[in-house]
């Protein structure tokens, strides 16, 4: 623009035809560069700085343009010269390790030692905890194999316990509802400040009701703010539960227990009873002591032929159902070293519970290094016995020298570890 000025204050000067022609010529040139000298010089995202573009070396205009990879600018990609990958010098590269004969080339991890730990209760006919005994009085077998005993102790311990509760919205259930609301307030009436309790609830599915605390209250507050009639589901899914509630605990380190109040009937679970089974068999550290509910009513109906009330129309037999149902509540408990307990009355639950708390606070703690060390996820049978020091059968006397006899609780077995590949 300024040669643009410049060209017209120079027309009142005299100039000859042919100057004026050239000076016309010379300005257009300079009108049609001007803009892409402009582009070319210009910084990118700074068009209005003003600075003076660097002058250029011609002799790198032939040379190929690096790969661009970096952000992109007014006139196209900034090129991002990319480094140089230098290859590692020899001396540098790892040598791989030397073959040593016999090894097998992909590396396998052995569990050589293992250490099995079984809590047992040797109870009177009562269910009084029998204390006193040494560990020359217990032989353990595996398998029917006798295992040498590696430590023992009596131990009186707090608990750890979930109380897992069956709470269906079913009109004809109100007599097992009920029960389970005794049940497990007499539980919370023998709980000590050092316990960790929990409450869970199921019906269709598992409801936590209180999570893990040892405060005596809350428990107790968690069970009065379940009212018969309240529940989401008519569907008493026990296996499902059960199986959740096995998860759950073997997170939680040391001995656990599941106090059951059920009535034992599953009407709606995904899982099977086999796969039950399997799961309560395969648990590590947990004994379920399973109450079963609703046995005054089911005692009147059998007697009163009003036991189909209980059960669907399509089940063939209503009493054939709650035996099984029975059955199951007692597997629970035999298959982890528990109880099974059917009170009559509300009296009988108050005893069940001071036994359940008795019996669990109450116990002889064997552990010993299996002679089967092979780690192949194998379930292997346990069986606990009480002998004399010189191997024949022990036989307990009382303070009157009468013979007292005797229970003795442990799990049924355990699963080996499978072996880490």
């Amino acid at each position: 623009m300024f040669l643009f000025y410049r060209a017209k204050t120079s027309s009142s000067f005299p100039l000859g035809l042919v100057s004026k022609l050239l000076l016309g010529l010379a300005v257009a040139a300079l009108l049609l560069s001007a803009p892409v000298s402009l582009a070319q010089s210009q910084p990118a995202g700074n068009p209005q700085s003003g600075q003076q573009p660097a002058p250029q070396d011609p002799n790198k205009q032939n040379q190929q343009t690096p790969e661009a990879g970096g952000p992109q600018g007014d006139i196209g990609p900034i090129a991002v010269p990319k480094k140089k990958e230098e290859q590692p010098k020899r001396e540098d590269i790892p040598k791989p390790p030397k073959k040593i004969e016999g090894m097998p080339d992909t590396p396998t991890l052995h569990i050589a030692s293992n250490l099995v730990t079984v809590d047992v209760g040797v109870l009177s006919k009562d269910g009084t905890f029998i204390p006193g005994l040494k560990q020359e009085n217990f032989r353990v077998f595996e398998d029917g194999v006798p295992q040498s005993i590696s430590s023992f102790n009596q131990t009186q311990a707090p608990i750890t316990a979930v109380m897992l509760v069956e709470f269906a919205n079913n009109d004809f259930f109100y007599a097992f509802s009920y029960d389970s609301l005794v049940a497990s307030w007499t539980f919370a009436q023998t709980l000590k400040k050092e316990d960790w309790i929990g409450l869970i609830t199921y019906d269709i599915r598992a409801h936590i009701v209180q999570d893990f605390t040892q405060d005596k209250r809350a428990i107790q507050a968690s069970i009065m703010g379940i009212r018969p009639g309240m529940a989401m589901s008519a569907e008493t899914n026990l296996f499902d539960a059960l199986f959740d509630t096995i998860d759950r605990l073997e997170t939680v380190e040391g001995r656990k227990y599941i106090i059951l109040v059920s009535s034992g009937r599953d009407t709606f679970s995904k899982r099977t009873l086999d796969q039950i089974l399997k799961k309560v068999q395969g648990s590590k550290d947990i004994a379920i002591y399973s109450v079963s509910t609703g046995q005054a009513l089911r005692n009147y109906l059998e007697s009163h032929g009003g036991m189909r009330y209980l059960c669907p129309i399509t089940d063939f037999s209503c009493n054939t159902t709650y035996l099984q149902a029975d059955n199951q509540m007692k597997t629970f408990a035999k298959m982890t070293g528990g109880k099974y307990y059917a009170p009559l009355f509300q009296a009988s639950f108050r005893d069940a519970f001071l036994d359940i708390a008795q019996t669990i606070r109450n116990q002889y703690t064997i552990s010993y290094h299996p002679t089967n060390r092979a780690q192949d996820g194998s379930f292997r049978k346990i069986k606990v016995e009480l002998v004399n020091p010189d191997g024949t059968p022990a036989k307990l006397k009382n303070e009157k020298g009468k013979d007292v006899k005797y229970q003795i609780i442990a799990r049924e077995g355990y699963k080996a570890k499978p072996e880490v590949q």
